[in-house]
């Protein structure tokens, strides 16, 4: 396969979609965009991964080692064979990267805008897949730590409360047998989305996801992502999705035990 025709790779369609590329850089992946479907596709799901990635690891990236890192990156040639205009720009989260892997920690790229001329999927699916890619990347260490005390998680719930009208309390989002790890604010496709991470002794990273939807009342159904069980529902207001490791019938023992609790 020449490299004319060869499929981009994430770091060149994630260059391109930001801009950054130029000149013939920019008309090559233009041109291969239109003659191959699947590199179509695939920049329309990078375009449409718009979690923030970067700032929902910040407070594990506080702790990684950075005397070491700083180490680390001053043995990185200035210049790359690809181009300074590909990757100048993200060097510095490139570092945070580093950082990440010195203390055992599995983070996603930066933000990717998402590209105004690219046609949507159905969202009512793509968000769980958006998701899905997100928490594949999750490892226990990623939420090692103690269990926050019951007033820190009701402080962070309050947040999802503000942006997406949820009243949550630590006793409705408690899972059985499974550690609370943190609530947080995220976004995808510039809509706020709640994301409740737990930790399952078993079978490792869990997370409860919630955005609002105006899709009407729908009953539980099952799917499986990125070598992950998800259990999705929605209310009349709100899409949820538990994801996570463990076998489908916990997973559904889990979520029926969240839909008890919660009603919004």
């Amino acid at each position: 396969m020449s490299t004319k025709h060869r499929m981009p790779s994430d770091e060149e369609l994630t260059a391109f979609i930001d801009g950054e590329l130029v000149g013939e850089d920019a008309a090559r992946i233009e041109a291969m965009i239109e003659a191959d479907e699947a590199v179509a596709e695939r920049l329309e799901y990078l375009a449409r991964a718009s979690l923030p990635f970067k700032e929902a690891f910040a407070p594990l990236l506080d702790a990684a080692p950075q005397a070491k890192l700083e180490s680390m990156l001053s043995a990185i040639p200035a210049s790359r064979s690809a181009g300074p205009a590909t990757f100048a720009t993200r060097r510095g989260f490139l570092g945070a990267l580093a950082a990440s892997v010195v203390a055992g920690i599995a983070i996603d790229r930066a933000v990717i805008g998402v590209g105004a001329r690219l046609s949507g999927k159905d969202e009512s699916t793509e968000w769980r897949a958006v998701v899905a890619e997100y928490i594949s990347l999750y490892t226990p260490e990623t939420l090692a730590g103690p269990v926050p005390s019951k007033e820190v998680q009701s402080a962070q719930l309050a947040r999802l409360d503000t942006s997406l009208g949820l009243q949550l309390s630590p006793e409705q989002i408690a899972l059985p047998d499974v550690d609370f790890k943190r609530a947080q604010i995220l976004q995808y496709d510039g809509k706020p989305l709640a994301q409740i991470a737990y930790l399952d002794p078993e079978t490792g990273p869990m997370a409860l996801c919630i955005v609002a939807s105006d899709i009407g009342a729908k009953a539980p159904d099952i799917e499986g992502r990125k070598g992950m069980n998800v259990v999705y529902w929605s209310s009349a207001s709100h899409a949820f999705m538990l994801i996570g490791h463990a076998p489908v019938d916990r997973m559904t023992e889990i979520a029926d035990a969240v839909r008890s609790k919660i009603a919004v």
